[in-house]
């Protein structure tokens, strides 16, 4: 797919099929994430993959009841690891890089996904420590979005966008 087409194409999806996606589809999803821009290439970021159903329900039920994530048949969850970003760049790294570049992977993800003929959709409402606890990492990983991960079972249409007139600034 074109990547102008993915863009137009990308949904937020909250209905999926129960089918499986095939191994070669996450492997594509995966590099897209490895391929993402980080500050000083230091790939600040963790992703967490969740398949158990129990622990696809309990992400839901972490995410303030968000019952879509259980119902998919993956999750990746994108958590910041600020020491990867401490060292080089101190507290910026450590407060700003590392949250963008979980923020980017997570992007990168999201239109492979598209570009597959997958749906997702961003979940960042969530209980920081629940999250935690269900992929199994302490206070010094810091989750920053759920991404659930299945065939669409829903074609929603686009939602409104700003003018672009109203969102670019020509500083001169």
């Amino acid at each position: 797919m074109d990547f102008f087409e993915v863009l137009k194409k990308r949904r937020s999806i909250r209905k999926f099929k129960p089918d499986a996606i095939p191994e070669d589809k996450l492997q594509l999803i995966y590099e897209a994430i490895n391929s993402a821009p980080s500050a000083g290439d230091l790939q600040a970021y963790e992703v967490f993959v969740v398949r158990d159903k129990d622990k696809l329900k309990k992400l839901a039920d972490s995410a303030f009841g968000q019952e879509f994530i259980g119902e998919a048949p993956i999750a990746l969850v994108f958590c910041a690891n600020p020491s990867r970003s401490r060292w080089k760049y101190g507290a910026r790294g450590e407060k700003l890089y590392s949250l963008q570049d979980a923020t980017i992977a997570c992007a990168y993800a999201q239109l492979a996904v598209t570009a597959l003929g997958l749906g997702s959709v961003w979940v960042g409402a969530f209980d920081e420590d629940k999250v935690r606890k269900i992929i199994g990492v302490g206070k010094d990983i810091i989750p920053i979005a759920i991404l659930p991960i299945g065939y669409p079972d829903e074609s929603p249409e686009p939602t409104p966008r700003r003018k672009i007139s109203d969102l670019i600034h020509e500083v001169s």
